[in-house]
This record gives C-alpha cells, sequence and structure tokens, in this order.
C-alpha cells in the first residue's frame, strides 16, 4: 500500500489563490458565471430564512389576537416570497451550467494545445506525463474541480452568511447555545472528516486500480492486437487479468466503505449529544418563562439550521481544498517553463536554396533518470549539402544522435550549432521548419490523403500530385474510392482506407517532399523492410534530396552506401567515419559488422543488378 504521506507534497498556489482564479477566469470567459452564483447565494439564503421565519411569526400572530384574514394574508406573502425564491433558484439552477462548462472548456482547449506545443524533452519525460495525465483530470468532466470549484464556493459564501444571520438570532437567546452547537458541529466533522479523508489521501492506489482495468479493457479492444488475442488465444487471460484487478478495485471499496460506516455512527451519535443539549437549554429557558412561545419556536429551529450551517462550512471548505489541490496541479502544469524558447526566442527564416551546415561541438546527452550518457562528447561538422548516414546496431545512440540534430532535444552537455549559431537561442518552432524528416514510426492523422500529404487543409494540388508522383504512389492514391480525398484510417471514418507498408512509407516521403524542407532527415523508416527493398528506397530518397542537405540513419550497412561520409555510432560515440569503400578498407568495426550482415543481402553489385532488374 503507498504511504499517504507522498501525496502530501505543498501545492504552489494556495486556495485563496485558487478561488481567484477561478474568478477572473470566469470574469474573463464567462462573466455569467458570476451573476449566476451570487443569485444562487441571495436565493439560498432567503429561502433559509423565509423557511425559519414563517412558523414563529404566524404563532406571533395568533399570541397577538391576529384575525383569520390578517393570518392568511401573512400566509399568502410567506408563501408567495419563498414560492418566488424557489422559483427564481430553479431557473438559475437549471442555467448555471453552461457558464461553467465555457469555463471549463477554455481552461482545457489551453491544457490541450500546451500539450500539444510542448517541447519534445517532454514527451519522454514520465514525470512530465505523470504531471500531465493529473492536470487533465481536473478538466474532464462536470464533476471535476474546474467546474464543480463553484458549487462549493457558492455553496461555502451561502453557509457562512447564513451561519452569521443564525449566530446573531442564537446569541440574542443565550450565546452558550450557540457556542456548544457550533463546537460540537466543528469535533463532529473534524473526527469525520479524518476518517472520510482515508479514500482521497489513497487516489493514487484507487486511480492505479482504475488505469489498470480501463488499459485491459483498452487491449482487448485494439486493433492491432486483434490478430494477436485470437492465434495466441489471449482472451481468457485478458478476462482473468481484468477480473484480477477489478476484485482489488472492490477490496478497495469495501476498506473505504467501513470507515465510512464509522463516520456515520459518528456523526449520529454527536448529532444526538449536540441537539439533545441545545433543545433541553431551550426547553429549560421555556419553562422558566425566559422565552415565548413564538421565540422558542425559532430558536428551536434556529438550532438545527445552526449546526447544519456550521457543519456545512466545514465540509465545503474541506472540499475546496481537495479542489484547490487539484486546480493548483493544473496551474502548476500550465504555469511550468518549456525547456526550449519558442515565441521569445530569436525569428529563423528558410532561406530559399541556401545549404546549411550543422555542427554538434563536444556534446553529450542522457535521458531523465539514466544512469549514464546516451552520448558523450560527440564533435560532428555536416557540410552543405553533403549525404551523410548514420549507421550502427540498435541501442547504439543513432536516433538520440537524429534528435539532437533536429532540435528535438538539447544536449546536458556541449552544443548544437546552424552555421555557427546555437541553435538554442532560436524560436524553436523556427528551426523545425528546415527539416524535412521520415522517422521510423509514423501514421497518417485523421483526414485525408491530401491533408495529409500537405500537413493540414490548404492544400495546393498540383504540388501535392507532383509529389505523390516523384514518391511513386501516385497511381495508387488515383485507385482509391475518392482519390486524393479518400480519408486513411477507419478509427474515425467509416470510408476510411489502410494503406499497405509500402504504400505508406511513400506517402510519407511525398511529406517530406511536399514541406521541401532544405535538411532532410530519414530515420530508419524502412526497418520493416527487407534489404533489396530498403535499399531502392533509400536510393529513391537520394535522387529526390540532391539540393538538399541529407542524413540516413539505418542499421543495414550496405543502404546507404551511395553517401558521401558514413558514420558508425557505437556506445554513445562515433566509432569509425568515412566512405562505405574507405570503411570496407581499412578493414575496422564497420567492416566486421558488414561482412556478419553479408548473409542477409546481396553485396553492392547484385543487389544493384536485383534493382536494375526490377
Amino acid at each position: 500500500m503507498e504511504n499517504p504521506k507522498t501525496h502530501q507534497q505543498k501545492p504552489a498556489y494556495g486556495m485563496a489563490s485558487n478561488c481567484a482564479f477561478m474568478v477572473r477566469r470566469a470574469w474573463r470567459d464567462a462573466k455569467s458565471v458570476l451573476v449566476v452564483c451570487v443569485g444562487l447565494i441571495i436565493c439560498a439564503v432567503a429561502a433559509s430564512l423565509l423557511e425559519l421565519f414563517v412558523t414563529p411569526m404566524i404563532l406571533a400572530a395568533v399570541e397577538r389576537g391576529a384575525s383569520p384574514g390578517e393570518l392568511a394574508a401573512l400566509i399568502a406573502r410567506f408563501a408567495l416570497g419563498l414560492a418566488l425564491v424557489h422559483s427564481l433558484w430553479a431557473y438559475l439552477r437549471a442555467n448555471t451550467l453552461f457558464g461553467r462548462v465555457q469555463v471549463r472548456r477554455t481552461l482545457s482547449v489551453e491544457h490541450n494545445l500546451l500539450e500539444c506545443r510542448t517541447a519534445y524533452p517532454h514527451i519522454e519525460d514520465p514525470d512530465y506525463l505523470q504531471r500531465l495525465a493529473k492536470s487533465g483530470r481536473t478538466l474532464s468532466t462536470n464533476r471535476d474541480a474546474s467546474e464543480a470549484v463553484w458549487d462549493t464556493m457558492t455553496g461555502l459564501v451561502t453557509n457562512l452568511v447564513s451561519f452569521a444571520i443564525y449566530l446573531l438570532l442564537l446569541s440574542r437567546a443565550e450565546p452558550g447555545i450557540a457556542l456548544l452547537t457550533a463546537a460540537l458541529a466543528a469535533v463532529g466533522y473534524f473526527a469525520g472528516e479524518r476518517i472520510r479523508s482515508w479514500r482521497y489521501l489513497h487516489r493514487e492506489e484507487e486511480g492505479r486500480l482504475h488505469r489498470m482495468s480501463d488499459r485491459i479493457v483498452y487491449q482487448s479492444q485494439s486493433p492491432e492486437l486483434a490478430k494477436d488475442v485470437r492465434i495466441f488465444g489471449l482472451g481468457p487471460w485478458l478476462l482473468q487479468l481484468y477480473d484480477k484487478y477489478t476484485q482489488l478495485f472492490f477490496d478497495f471499496c469495501a476498506k473505504a466503505q467501513r470507515r465510512y460506516l464509522w463516520a456515520d455512527l459518528l456523526d449520529v451519535g454527536l448529532a444526538l449529544a449536540r441537539n439533545g443539549a441545545a433543545y433541553g437549554w431551550l426547553i429549560a429557558l421555556a419553562l422558566r418563562g425566559e422565552l415565548s412561545p413564538a421565540r422558542f419556536v425559532l430558536y428551536f429551529s434556529a438550532v438545527g439550521g445552526f449546526a447544519q450551517w456550521v457543519t456545512g462550512i466545514f465540509q465545503n471548505l474541506g472540499t475546496l481544498h481537495r479542489q484547490s489541490l487539484e486546480l493548483s496541479t493544473l496551474r502548476e502544469f500550465m504555469a511550468a517553463p518549456e525547456p526550449f524558447r519558442f515565441e521569445d526566442g530569436a525569428p529563423l527564416d528558410v532561406k530559399p536554396g541556401h545549404l546549411y551546415a550543422i555542427e554538434l561541438r563536444d556534446v553529450s546527452y542522457r535521458y531523465p533518470g539514466a544512469d549514464h550518457d546516451a552520448l558523450s562528447h560527440v564533435n560532428l561538422a555536416i557540410r552543405p549539402g553533403e549525404k551523410l548516414a548514420v549507421v550502427g546496431k540498435n541501442g547504439a545512440g543513432k536516433t538520440t544522435l537524429i534528435k539532437l540534430m533536429c532540435g528535438l532535444l538539447d544536449p546536458t552537455q556541449g552544443s548544437v550549432l546552424l552555421d555557427g549559431e546555437d541553435i538554442r537561442q532560436y524560436n524553436r518552432r523556427d528551426y523545425y521548419r528546415l527539416f524535412s524528416a521520415v522517422f521510423q514510426q509514423f501514421a497518417p492523422l485523421p483526414g485525408t490523403v491530401a491533408e495529409n500529404v500537405a500537413q493540414g487543409e490548404d492544400v495546393e494540388l498540383a504540388r501535392m500530385w507532383d509529389c505523390l508522383d516523384k514518391a511513386g504512389v501516385a497511381e495508387a492514391v488515383r485507385e482509391l474510392p475518392q482519390g486524393e480525398n479518400t480519408h486513411l484510417g477507419r478509427q474515425l471514418y467509416l470510408d476510411g482506407v489502410e494503406l499497405s507498408g509500402g504504400q505508406m512509407q511513400k506517402l510519407m516521403l511525398a511529406r517530406a517532399l511536399y514541406k521541401n524542407g532544405p535538411i532532410v532527415v530519414l530515420d530508419e523508416p524502412t526497418a520493416a523492410l527487407d534489404p533489396i527493398a530498403e535499399s531502392k528506397l533509400y536510393q529513391k530518397y537520394h535522387e529526390l534530396t540532391q539540393n538538399s542537405t541529407s542524413v540516413y540513419i539505418s542499421h543495414r550497412l550496405a543502404s546507404t552506401r551511395f553517401c558521401d561520409r558514413v558514420l558508425l555510432v557505437e556506445d554513445g560515440g562515433i566509432a569509425e567515419e568515412g566512405t562505405h569503400d574507405s570503411l570496407l578498407e581499412r578493414g575496422g568495426r564497420y567492416a566486421y559488422l558488414f561482412d556478419i550482415q553479408r548473409k542477409y543481402y546481396a553485396d553492392s553489385a547484385d543487389l544493384k543488378g536485383v534493382a536494375d532488374h526490377e
């Protein structure tokens, strides 16, 4: 079981600050929220006072000998007042949702934009991902803190105003009654809340059980795993796992309910003691003739209401405290600094026809939580227009090198230079515009073929078809049901299509060609292809990017022999560099690995012969 103390880190924003933050957001995004809250408070307090005074006022009228007509008029006024107040309250309550949803929606949009636009290192940071998930839970539904807090603040102000009024009434009768009722109500609340807080303190454990069950359901329904589930007969095992975590969640709920039972029993006992003492006190005052019947009824009713307001204040404060913690998590996430410069960075314009030079100067990089560097003291200069191959075994550091080169990561030591200038000074989004890339992992976005190639809805059709044709996939697109307007993927569209692996790779090449960045990066996008198909595709890339600086990454050493220079990356550093032929002649590590791989693919002459024949 998790230690509750691990969840008690002091938040960056206090309760008052978070309430003020929500009020400012409502004032900016939906002022109706504040108007409705004030109206609900006024209606609730007015209804409480009318209900409190109706019986004592009628009884007082009877005592002074009021006529039936006067009594009827008095009752009618109270009835009309209650009807109007309750009707207005119901109207405001029915219309309160719209503004509150608007405030939550604008916060959610900002949260989602931050998630989509954040620096790439955050995507690989488990701590950031956890904070992202926790802050997102604040915005998911009407019951979450970003919307439910309005009910809590409205209830708190209502209880405070009513408490002040009832305190004034009871103090006129006997101050001791007010003190006794308030003290016992406070004791009951804090004792019960200590018990009820068990579930909140263990919310991470509860959330973990929820996530595990949800993950199993998602995996069992995932189209990507549909074949595995059927071929390997995973259904019974998934069902067993689901039953296991469901039972653990039921056990967790049973623990919480046992604690709630004790809290409820404590509430009942203290309520009996509190009301019994207060009512006995009032009865004694009435028997001594110190209270008239009307005042007795008034104070008798006020005792129950007074305890209700006191308990309500503490309950609202407890709820507001928990909601404030969630809002603080949201605000901390939204206010967290970015590791890269974006709008505050220097602008960087892409110069048409300019070939850029990139240099890694004494670069080291260590992933968060790792105990050693993924790259260590790497020095590399890529000349303008150069075709560079980066090869090596899986896990050697090739992809990390490319991420640093593309500005997706910043070195933990050293610097990356563009034409001699440190890239950290630039608006990083401007820097990304320099690159056309096809990465090892890619997928189409929900949209049409044209939108995927053009990366948006503003499509230049002639340019798009030219890129599709150069990539060798134009004919396949023309044969689709709706041509370039065919939707990709079946997750969102009933008429969506699934392209083959080879077609998708060519479509990604067309996307890279459409962007027409001066620096081309291919990070093992052909890892699933056989050596001959990979070599052909790399040759195609090479032909189409003659006027660009290009970097090709592969773990197959023969695929990039056409490049001006080959780097062999091993153990976080550049082990060897040179042309393919010079590295073979050297007889070093590259030649050794090439000889091992020779049994998996033909030599260069055979490979070219097969490609020419095809």
